[in-house]
């Protein structure tokens, strides 16, 4: 367990006896690195990825809350993947180590969203796995409801030699298009530009690959997100280099066709495991 800086921002690494590590940037509660006991790195973390106030990294693992996208009146994606997070808990348990991070609302965040609220994020890493859960306590006096997802960027060496599994019979919109569809082909195999919002995934769904296989499962978390901005949207985004489309693949978690409703007091909480 030690502190390190990454993007110029304070960042826990954690370890396992086994080799296993993690790194955790306190902006963003934002994981940037995944190293599986054995295994090189399984996240994707852009070389032009920049952190700091107001600013997302692109790549690793970005919380998504209040708000997924543009869907509501909140700025893209929210604000929690770009406001610093506490560091409340951190160190090796039994089997893992662990950190915990938290975010509270501020004047800030009551600006653009007037609630009172807490959000924990715990990342425990054992092994070949890393978990993460979600948190959400509603700690004013009325009710609210929100999204949220943990959209996680996965590592390839060429995306177009990737296979994601586990979603076939499941409902999608195209995002892109617009259209909705039953997933009936599988694998899934990507070619360029995908967005696709499933609902109701009940099954891990698997990225494989000649030199990986990764589960992603969830549990609170009923939608999965296949996201990949292909060459033409890649090149306009100013933190990607143009062909790094290639070498990522966002298999998300999240809770976005249905918003989850919290009164005042309670809390919700969602997990995604990531197995190689």
């Amino acid at each position: 367990m030690a502190m390190t800086e990454v993007l110029g921002q304070a960042a826990v690494v954690l370890r396992t006896a086994d080799g296993a590590e993690a790194t955790v940037l306190l902006h963003g509660a934002h994981v940037v690195s995944w190293r599986p006991a054995g295994l090189p790195e399984q996240l994707y973390l852009s070389p032009r990825a920049q952190a700091g106030p107001g600013q997302a990294v692109r790549g690793g693992i970005p919380v998504i809350f209040p708000q997924f996208e543009r869907r509501g009146p909140l700025p893209r994606h929210g604000f929690a993947r770009d406001r610093a997070w506490t560091l409340v808990e951190h160190g090796p348990q039994r089997q893992h180590a662990q950190a915990v991070l938290r975010l509270t609302d501020t004047d800030a965040t009551r600006a653009v969203w007037p609630h009172a609220f807490e959000a924990e994020l715990t990342v425990s890493l054992s092994g070949r796995a890393l978990e993460m859960e979600l948190a959400v306590l509603n700690t004013g006096d009325r009710a609210f409801e929100f999204t949220a997802a943990l959209h996680t960027y996965l590592r390839c060496d060429d995306v177009r030699e990737a296979r994601v599994s586990g979603l076939r019979g499941c409902d999608f919109e195209d995002c892109v298009s617009g259209a909705t569809h039953r997933q009936e082909i599988e694998p899934q195999t990507i070619v360029g530009e995908i967005d696709r919002l499933y609902a109701d995934v009940a099954t891990p769904v698997v990225l494989q690959s000649p030199q990986q296989r990764i589960a992603v499962s969830a549990d609170g978390f009923p939608d999965r997100v296949l996201w990949n901005p292909g060459p033409v949207k890649a090149a306009a985004l100013a933190d990607l280099p143009d062909d790094d489309w290639l070498r990522m693949l966002c298999i998300e978690t999240a809770c976005i066709v249905r918003p989850v409703p919290l009164a005042a007091g309670q809390e919700w909480f969602a997990r995604q495991t990531l197995q190689a």
